[in-house]
């Protein structure tokens, strides 16, 4: 989490002084200053200032404005911890439960990163839910940090890569023929502004760009 050890921490003091105890603008000042052991309860909180749009009640224009002027936090790493937490409500609630917190190890409970990974996984189609739940275990169960969870998901994409590689080709072709269209597209107007071909040339050329886009399509 990039807040800034001493500094930010101390701005965010000076702000929870200033607020209501019992205020949900304070409790998520505090769950900052508490990030490392209290992620969840953070996302929980900036959840609820993302979704109802709280932070412009509180004099800030935009939501990331909000969590970089007044809890240090850059808006990669608030999204992070939003679809984290959304996750957990959405696909493993049971975790949220403070008896789950409480019944393990400190140093096993997952970090909103390597729950951000298991989301990936997820919605990755190449992967089973044998995949899923085997990751799941390791996130949960075996305390697995996030760059064993990283180096063991990418093992498997690959892994079920090579086992279908129909289906890997045709990622890789869709790919390079969205590039190449990106490219034609913008070779052909530059084209066109400044009138190096012939009109017939850029006939030719947004017929192939057509024929491209129903390839992809």
């Amino acid at each position: 989490m990039e807040i800034h050890k001493t500094k930010s921490l101390q701005n965010i003091e000076n702000k929870m002084a200033s607020l209501e105890e019992g205020s949900l603008r304070y409790h998520v000042l505090e769950s900052a200053k508490n990030f490392k052991s209290s992620w969840i309860e953070l996302g929980r909180s900036l959840y609820s200032v993302y979704k109802d749009k709280l932070y412009k009640d509180w004099g800030f224009i935009t939501f990331e404005a909000y969590t970089s002027k007044e809890i240090g936090i850059r808006k990669p790493t608030a999204m992070k911890l939003l679809r984290s937490y959304f996750f957990l409500e959405k696909e493993e609630p049971a975790y949220l439960r403070d008896d789950y917190a409480e019944s393990v190890d400190a140093s096993k409970l997952p970090s909103y990163e390597a729950i951000d990974l298991l989301r990936k996984a997820k919605n990755k189609k190449s992967l089973d839910a044998e995949d899923y739940h085997k990751l799941r275990k390791d996130i949960f169960e075996n305390g697995k940090d996030t760059k064993e969870v990283k180096r063991d998901l990418t093992a498997l994409i690959r892994e079920r890569q090579e086992l279908e590689p129909e289906e890997a080709y045709k990622k890789r072709r869709t790919a390079t023929l969205k590039r190449f269209l990106g490219s034609l597209k913008g070779l052909k107007q530059e084209a066109e502004l400044a009138h190096l071909l012939s009109a017939p040339l850029i006939k030719e050329a947004q017929e192939l760009i057509r024929k491209i886009e129903a390839e992809i399509n």
